[in-house]
C-alpha cells in the first residue's frame, strides 16, 4: 500500500491530458528558449532598420518622383472618380466570346 501512494502520488488530469481545461502543460525546453531566443534577435535587427532608414524622406521623394509614381496615382485617380460618375465601381475589360469559351476548343484527335 505505501509503494502505490508513492508511485500514484502525482494527479493526473480528467480526460485527455493534451487538451481541454484540465490539460497537463508541456514543459519548457532548451529548445523552446532558443526558438525564443533567435526570434528576439530578429524583431531586434527589424526594429534597428525601421529605426534607421536607407533612404531619407528627400532621397525617397526624389526616387518616387523618379518613378512616376505621382504621376499614376493621379491616373489611377481619375480613372476611379470617371467610374463613379458612372455608376460602376470596377472598369469594364472587353472579352470576347471566343475567349470566354476557349476552354471548350479541343484539338487533340483520338487517333
Amino acid at each position: 500500500m505505501r509503494l502505490a501512494l508513492a508511485l500514484l502520488r502525482k494527479k493526473m488530469p480528467n480526460g485527455n491530458i493534451w487538451t481541454g481545461k484540465d490539460r497537463l502543460p508541456h514543459r519548457v525546453q532548451e529548445a523552446h528558449l532558443d526558438r525564443m531566443r533567435r526570434r528576439l534577435e530578429v524583431e531586434d535587427r527589424n526594429m534597428l532598420l525601421l529605426r534607421n532608414p536607407y533612404l531619407t524622406q528627400e532621397q525617397s521623394a526624389g526616387v518616387g518622383a523618379a518613378l512616376g509614381k505621382h504621376e499614376a496615382w493621379l491616373k489611377q485617380k481619375m480613372l476611379e472618380s470617371s467610374m463613379v460618375l458612372k455608376g460602376r465601381t470596377k472598369p469594364l475589360h472587353h472579352v470576347r466570346v471566343e475567349d470566354r469559351f476557349r476552354i471548350l476548343y479541343n484539338n487533340d484527335g483520338w487517333e
